[in-house]
C-alpha cells in the first residue's frame, strides 16, 4: 500500500511540474520548440544621425533577451527574429520660462520593430515604440546624451521585450 501512495504522489507531482513547464517567473511564455533568437542590426534612419546609437540599441536588446530568457543568440536562422530601425531622434523645448525661453528640453527616440516567431507566425508583430528624456535647457544635448540614451534604451528594450515575449 505504501508503494502505491509513493507512486501516486510521484505521478501527481510530475503532472503538476509538467503543466508549469511553459511558465517563467519573468512572466514570459516561450514555446518549448523555441531555442534561439536573433537581433538584426537596427539602422539609424532618423533625420538626425548620432553615430553609434544604432549599435548601442541592437546590443542592449540582445543583452536584455539573453538575461531574461534561456534562449541562445544566433546571427541567422533564429526561431525569433527582431529587426527594425531607429526612426526618430528629436530634441524639442518642453517647458518655457516667463521670458519665453526654454526651461526644459526633451530628447525623444522612436524605433520601429518587426518581430517574427518562426514557430508561431500568429505572434508576429510590427510596432513603433518611443520614449523620452527631459533635461534642463541650461545643459547642452551633448552633456546629457549618454545618460539620456541609456535611460531611453532601457525603457524601449523592456517595452519591446514585453510586447513580444511577455505579451503585456
Amino acid at each position: 500500500m505504501r508503494n502505491i501512495k509513493i507512486i501516486f504522489v510521484a505521478l501527481i507531482s510530475s503532472i503538476i511540474l509538467y503543466g508549469c513547464g511553459a511558465y517563467s517567473f519573468s512572466g514570459i511564455s516561450i514555446s518549448p520548440e523555441t531555442e534561439t533568437f536573433q537581433v538584426n542590426f537596427f539602422s539609424n534612419q532618423a533625420s538626425i544621425v548620432i553615430p553609434g546609437i544604432d549599435q548601442t540599441f541592437t546590443n542592449q536588446l540582445q543583452d536584455l533577451i539573453l538575461n531574461q530568457t534561456n534562449l541562445d543568440l544566433v546571427t541567422s536562422s533564429g526561431d525569433l527574429v527582431y529587426e527594425g530601425e531607429i526612426v526618430q531622434y528629436y530634441v524639442a523645448p518642453n517647458t518655457a520660462t516667463s521670458e519665453n525661453t526654454a526651461a526644459q528640453n526633451r530628447l525623444t527616440i522612436a524605433i520601429n520593430v518587426r518581430f517574427y516567431d518562426i514557430n508561431d507566425p500568429t505572434q508576429d508583430l510590427e510596432q513603433r515604440f518611443s520614449f523620452f528624456y527631459d533635461y534642463a535647457a541650461s545643459r547642452s544635448e551633448n552633456a546629457v546624451r549618454d545618460e539620456a540614451i541609456q535611460i531611453i534604451y532601457e525603457r524601449l528594450t523592456q517595452d519591446v521585450f514585453n510586447a513580444t515575449l511577455a505579451k503585456w
